[in-house]
């Protein structure tokens, strides 16, 4: 996994032979083209770079906008849900006409409204062990935003397979965690949390609620280490699990090491096939239709 890690990077990080800005472009990204730790350079990097966003709910909508206003060159959107209204307290890529339609063309709509220099690519399909691998291929990061374990296990698993670094995140009630695993380099998900909990044993945001600047907050970190992961630049929250109390405005970071028995990421894997769990955050039927995180 170290060796498809290292050339996942390697492409990210490859030599710019030409820095060939339109105007536009370089009065959309001067910000960035002034930063010494950006430059002509790195904007570049960051245009021919491709990221995969799991989810076009509350993580996922101001991941995608910052990536997209970046000029992350080609954007993967993984929903298979439509906009409900009570999306829109938190769901910052949808908006009221949109309730109804499908996220991913919601999502699509919006980003391309902020950035048209850019590819979205929607994926309305509900990730498993048998479409992840074919879509994990076309990108260099992802970013995991849905709001079950099952998903969050599935991806781990499928990026330190693959050797795809990919920002982990959570929120509930008003905390989050955020977790960057670059394969082969650090801990994965499964040495913080070898197994998923049983079915039920987590409350839903539907069940238990969560305030919805707190996606803006956890996202927009996530953002930030998608970014730094194709520049190349900077300490990345790998080995450091970063815990945030939105009631206390807390940061703490809680180290994390690999796991020499873990069952995905070690030199001998117990778990070696993708594996399908059964949704732990369902609700019933009978209740408003689920939304991403």
């Amino acid at each position: 996994m170290a060796a498809e890690t290292l050339a996942k990077l390697a492409r990210l990080h490859a030599p710019i032979s030409e820095l060939d800005f339109s105007e536009e472009e370089i009065r959309r990204y001067s910000r960035h083209i002034v930063l010494p730790e950006v430059g002509g350079v790195g904007q570049k990097q960051i245009n021919r770079a491709s990221a995969l966003v799991v989810g076009a709910g509350g993580l996922g909508s101001p991941v995608a906008f910052y990536l997209a206003a970046a000029g992350v060159g080609t954007i993967g959107i993984v929903d298979n849900d439509v906009v409900d209204t009570s999306n829109l307290q938190r769901q910052i890529l949808h908006h009221t006409a949109s309730i109804g339609r499908k996220k991913v063309e919601s999502a699509r709509e919006t980003l391309l409204a902020l950035n048209p220099n850019l590819d979205i690519v929607p994926y309305d399909v509900r990730l498993n062990s048998t479409n992840i691998l074919a879509i994990l291929k076309e990108y260099d990061v992802v970013v995991e935003g849905s709001d079950n374990f099952p998903t969050k296990f599935l991806v781990n698993d499928a990026c330190v397979m693959t050797g795809t670094p990919v920002s982990m995140a959570g929120i509930f009630r008003f905390s989050g965690q955020i977790l960057t695993v670059i394969p082969g380099q650090g801990p994965c998900y499964r040495c913080l949390i070898p197994q998923p909990p049983p079915p039920g044993a987590i409350p839903s945001c539907q069940e238990a609620g969560v305030l919805g600047a707190m996606a803006g907050a956890v996202g927009v970190i996530q953002a930030t280490e998608v970014l730094k992961i194709i520049l190349g630049k900077g300490e990345l929250l790998s080995g450091r699990f970063l815990l945030f109390d939105a009631l206390q405005m807390r940061f703490e970071p809680i180290e994390v090491k690999r796991n020499p028995e873990c069952p995905v990421c070690s030199e001998r894997p117990s778990i070696t096939e993708l594996i399908d769990y059964d949704l732990a955050c369902e609700i019933p039927p009978s209740a408003t239709s689920p939304s991403s995180r």
